[in-house]
């Protein structure tokens, strides 16, 4: 454990041996952080997801270094399926902890399976496209595009709760409480699981179990003889007085002839009759199962080929998003280590459009801390070059100033790297800045400098406030 004030190893006193401050509020936070992350873990153990979640985020708002807690987060939002989050968290704790970090293991685990990181890559944009489906109505496609992503990634618990909420509003309760259980096996406590599983329950038909036992005890009769309880069932009601008997022969015996004569003889003949078409109406029905089979293999292979090829076309997107991330990574090290141009020129390379909202959030704080010290280094190293007469090497400095802020220092950085294309007898970039100048800041004594200059290459100035194009 580390002094937050001046990095100094604590021992166990309340005073911090290197700058004296009392760190007793700080061993406290620390202690409480770990206590959470204890029972993430446990609750990690028995497959409790989203309690280890809400615990873990408790440990890191209080203690955000404890790369521990963060790393678990990130395992267990791998195993809810949520594998972009999860590698987040690994970058994250790698920032704040380079060495000797179990994050680079989870890192380099992914990176180095090429197939893992594609279904990582290719789950997201389904899910996504399903999401967009849902927002556009579209629900019979939202349900086969969650389908796809069930199956490609069976642990992804937003998919089988999403998919079964669909299946609720169409009514096919008994589907969707499929699906809800597979998720309840991820994760037994996920309130959302619970409370669609309770909706599906109430909506399911109820079995008559208790009208049936009711209706069985209707039939029996109970007495006790002695010390037992003898059960049997009714009696029913005797007719078996004699004439009742011979008139119930007669009326059989004229049923039977009847039923003999009108239904079994014809049903022989008939039999007879319709063995051939019934033998043909077995080779038709055998000739369309595997006209069927051929035509769910055929479709089969298609839906595989598209696969295929689908995977083929953002294999390349899938190693930019990996780059993107190492890149990003690079810039944050450089600038904790002080290289404050090494982090501005790390994020110039950085293609944000490949970061998720979590990484955009991280990127923006990055570049507000590294932008100013950026600019700051690069002018002045940018002025002190051109007050030596080292153009080329004021140039290149005074050029990332402006790429980033024109106007910066009122436009100092804008006219001496002007001045020093002028000087270095590149009059096309010193025309383009110049008439920077002018549009920037007319009517001071610059912009007649640059007027002046302009008119001795005979060149026609940019009217005030009009920008200069390259």
């Amino acid at each position: 454990m580390r002094c937050i004030f001046c990095e100094v190893t604590l021992d166990s006193g309340d005073k911090c041996p290197g700058c004296g401050e009392d760190v007793r509020l700080v061993k406290r936070i620390i202690a409480t952080s770990n206590a959470l992350y204890n029972i993430g873990l446990k609750r990690a153990a028995v497959r409790d997801l989203s309690g280890a979640v809400e615990a873990l985020k408790a440990s890191l708002k209080l203690y955000k270094q404890n790369t521990d807690a963060r790393n678990l987060l990130g395992l267990v939002y791998f195993e809810m399926g949520e594998q972009v989050t999860a590698l987040t968290e690994w970058v994250i704790s790698k920032n704040y902890q380079p060495e000797r970090n179990r994050a680079d293991e989870f890192l380099n685990k992914i990176q180095n399976s090429p197939n893992d990181f594609e279904n990582i890559n290719q789950t997201a944009k389904k899910y996504n496209q399903g999401l967009a489906y849902c927002m556009q109505d579209s629900e019979d496609l939202a349900v086969i595009q969650l389908k796809k992503v069930v199956a490609m990634n069976p642990k992804m618990i937003k998919a089988h709760q999403l998919l079964a909420l669909l299946l609720m509003k169409e009514g096919r309760y008994d589907l969707a409480r499929r699906y809800l259980r597979q998720a309840e096996k991820i994760d037994t406590n996920n309130t959302t699981t619970l409370r669609y599983l309770k909706e599906c329950k109430n909506n399911l038909p109820k079995e008559d179990g208790r009208r049936r036992k009711g209706k069985d005890r209707d039939d029996l009769v109970s007495y006790q003889s002695g010390n037992e309880t003898i059960i049997q069932p009714r009696k029913k009601h005797d007719f078996s007085s004699a004439t009742s008997v011979i008139l119930n022969l007669a009326i059989g015996i004229a049923i039977g002839v009847l039923i003999t004569w009108f239904l079994v003889v014809p049903g022989i003949r008939q039999s007879e009759k319709s063995s051939a078409n019934v033998s043909l109406s077995q080779a038709n029905d055998a000739i369309a199962e595997k006209e069927q089979t051929i035509l769910s293999l055929q479709n089969e292979i298609d839906e595989l080929e598209s696969q295929i090829e689908a995977a083929n076309q953002t294999s390349d997107d899938a190693q930019i998003v990996l780059t993107t991330y190492q890149q990003f990574l690079s810039a944050y090290i450089a600038y904790a280590n002080g290289d404050t141009e090494g982090a501005g020129n790390a994020l110039a390379s950085v293609n944000t459009d490949y970061l998720d909202a979590t990484g955009k959030n991280a990127y923006d704080a990055v570049a507000a801390q590294v932008q100013g010290d950026y600019l700051n280094t690069n002018y002045e190293a940018g002025y002190q070059a051109y007050q030596d007469g080292r153009l080329s090497e004021a140039i290149q400095n005074l050029l990332r100033v402006v790429n980033v802020d024109e106007t910066y220092q009122e436009g100092d950085a804008l006219y001496y790297l002007a001045m020093s294309y002028r000087k270095n007898k590149d009059d096309a970039n010193g025309v383009l800045y110049s008439q920077k100048i002018i549009s920037h800041y007319p009517d001071t004594e610059r912009a007649r400098e640059a007027l002046r200059y302009l008119d001795s290459l005979g060149v026609e100035p940019n009217a005030p406030g009009e920008e200069a194009t390259e």
